[in-house]
């Protein structure tokens, strides 16, 4: 009995290291941007649906900067055994035509683990902003050309994306004011030193059932079905026709991570997004968790491609660059 216990033992310690992974070292989710914004909320909803399918503690680690390319660069050259994981949103696909000097490849030095999620967008405005739909926001903005104040993020930002979408669609020129981070951005809004800002319902849910500022629209497809944002048109339905854009997150290792590894990460995250507090919390921020084949690892690798290919033409026409 003692040789067959010595003799499995043996086996399990020639086995690579990987074959148990995660092991007793935990697993660390890379947010690249700063606590507390959009992002890092569904990073942190999801790592606590991941600790039990993955068997692992899950560790957030904010690594904010360069509109989330710090946190992106320190995932791409990290080591590749799955223990070390970025969460990133729709900025990586956009950062490839907003950066002249990425220093990583978007499509090359990641392993893709799967899609988390889409989050609608909402146009929002300062609390005391004379308007209160989109009709009457589209003519005081046309009142007020030359004078009207656009907050985002950062560079690279969702919100920096959708600001500038906007004004295209809307062809009215506005000063945009970029923040370090949602929270400041969000701050001056409420206080009145920015008249507009677009960002995620993840992030303005709160704010808009608070009353605290002005909501307009959601930029989504369709209404949203469930909680306090079902009742707020879409931005079709309120002028802005085909303006619609939703926020995605995504899961990446660094390249070389061990097929094995991918795929245990791979089936953890499906376990997770069936998770009935993760979907409560997501659904209360109008966050709609992904159900189709973009879980799956080279679906979501196909889905960022078309992604690139689509929004990077419409960023660089618009000679929105970073160094």
């Amino acid at each position: 009995m003692r040789t067959h216990l010595l003799l499995a033992a043996g086996l399990m310690a020639a086995l690579p290291a990987f074959a148990q992974y995660p092991g007793d070292k935990p697993v660390t989710i890379v947010v690249p941007f700063a606590a507390g914004g959009p992002t890092d909320k569904v990073a942190r909803d999801l790592a606590e649906a991941l600790r039990k399918p993955l068997g692992a503690t899950v560790i957030i680690e904010n690594v904010g900067g360069v509109g989330g390319t710090l946190g992106a660069n320190k995932v791409a050259k990290a080591s590749p055994d799955g223990h070390t994981l970025l969460l990133h949103h729709i900025g990586l696909a956009t950062a490839t035509a907003l950066y002249r000097n990425l220093p990583y490849k978007t499509l090359e030095d990641f392993e893709y683990l799967g899609m988390v999620n889409e989050v609608p967008m909402t146009l929002i405005g300062r609390p005391d902003l004379p308007a209160n739909s989109y009709a009457d926001l589209a003519k005081w903005m046309t009142a007020n050309k030359g004078k009207i104040n656009l907050a985002n993020a950062g560079v690279g930002s969702a919100s920096h994306l959708c600001g500038l979408l906007f004004q295209q669609t809307v062809q009215i020129d506005m000063t945009t004011v970029p923040y370090k981070g949602t929270a400041p951005a969000m701050n001056d809004l409420l206080g009145g030193q920015v008249d507009i800002m677009c960002d995620q319902t993840t992030n303005t849910t709160g704010q808009i059932e608070a009353g605290k500022v002005k909501a307009f629209a959601v930029m989504s497809a369709k209404r949203l079905t469930s909680g306090s944002l079902a009742k707020l048109p879409t931005a079709d339905e309120s002028g802005l026709k085909g303006f619609n854009l939703a926020i995605w997150h995504g899961l990446y290792a660094p390249k070389g991570t061990p097929k094995a590894v991918v795929d245990k990460v791979n089936t953890a995250l499906r376990a997770a997004l069936k998770d009935a507090d993760f979907q409560k919390r997501q659904q209360a921020l109008g966050a709609v968790i992904i159900s189709d084949a973009r879980v799956g690892t080279a679906e979501h690798k196909k889905f960022v491609e078309a992604e690139i290919n689509k929004l990077g033409p419409i960023i660089k026409a618009a000679g929105q660059y970073a160094d």
